[in-house]
């Protein structure tokens, strides 16, 4: 085997709609997507340009979902200068 970056064990991830090669895993849903597809070794990804969601091999290296449950930090609030305005 040789260490390209489409060998079977680490294929890089492009959309089969748009070209991108954005990939975010997605999250499992379906009884099937939770326990079948890894049977098989294959994990629901979803393109970060056009979202298309497709089914990809788990070697297929792609970026951590991104939670909507995790917060996002808030930005610092500067009290706005006190004016005297006529």
């Amino acid at each position: 085997m040789s260490d390209s970056p489409d060998s079977l064990f680490s294929r890089a991830y492009r959309c089969h709609d748009c070209g991108s090669e954005m990939g975010f895993r997605s999250r499992r849903r379906t009884f099937s997507e939770r326990f079948i597809l890894p049977i098989f070794l294959y994990q629901p990804v979803r393109c970060g340009e056009c979202f298309r969601r497709d089914y990809w091999p788990i070697f297929t290296s792609v970026r951590p979902r991104l939670d909507a449950d995790r917060p996002i930090p808030p930005k610092a609030v500067t009290a706005a200068p006190k004016r005297n305005v006529a």
